[in-house]
């Protein structure tokens, strides 16, 4: 998978959990660098390249939203959002910042390393020998982790990426959200879990800015999302 220990960056102002999470992640093999606030974080992505992020959102300055969105500004390296918080706002408010996923805090330690090996599978996975997957006016590279519409580039996220994929690889077919999130989120849909519908509704909003009459994401009620090419009109 990796020819080299996966590069993760932890940015959270709870000394002692970080401190943890190192050693934790350490022995698990991976290559982890600390950093206890948002500052030192940016800093620090601004001299290195790393596979991904785990950000705490509740931090004193700078808080873990402000972070990610000057993270998104240059940079899509998958983001892993922590929150202590029971309320899901923080959370949707991640997802549709540009977050990949999120775990609450605290989070057991082999969950967490289970999120991160997933996304970790999806930032990386290629599909090797294969060209673009071409769905009417709509091209998805694996290989090259890019997309365009009707010619034009659509900027996604990783999480995105992989989830219009799926989609795609199903043109024309409800997909069920009991599928999507074990393949996208690397995990079970939760109670109350509204982390695809957040997904879903950032591609909708990047598709439509470009070509809203070209291709939709249609609900199905109690199933799930199917991609529908719209055939242009006379």
């Amino acid at each position: 998978m990796y020819t080299r220990p996966a590069k993760i960056l932890i940015i959270d102002d709870d000394v002692e959990l970080v401190t943890l999470l190192v050693d934790y992640l350490t022995l698990e093999g991976f290559e982890v660098k600390p950093a206890h606030d948002g500052q030192t974080g940016l800093n620090i992505l601004s001299r290195e390249v790393f596979d991904l992020i785990i950000l705490d959102v509740m931090m004193p300055g700078m808080t873990g939203t402000q972070v990610l969105v000057k993270i998104r500004e240059t940079s899509h390296t998958p983001v892993l959002m922590l929150t202590a918080r029971g309320d899901p706002v923080d959370r949707i408010l991640g997802l549709e910042l540009g977050a990949d996923d999120y775990v609450p805090k605290p989070c057991p330690p082999r969950e967490l390393v289970a999120r991160i090996r997933a996304i970790l599978r999806r930032s990386k996975t290629s599909e090797f020998g294969r060209g673009p997957l071409v769905v009417g006016p709509l091209s998805i590279d694996m290989a090259q982790r890019t997309v365009t519409l009707s010619g034009q580039p659509v900027t996604l996220t990783g999480t995105e990426l992989s989830l219009l994929e799926m989609l795609a690889h199903q043109v024309g077919q409800p997909v069920a959200k009991s599928e999507i999130y074990p393949r996208v989120l690397g995990r079970p849909m939760g109670r109350y879990d509204r982390a695809i519908d957040v997904h879903i509704s950032s591609i909708r909003h990047k598709l439509a800015e470009l070509n809203p009459d070209a291709i939709s994401i249609e609900s199905i009620r109690g199933v799930g999302y199917q991609l529908v090419v719209h055939t242009p009109t006379a």
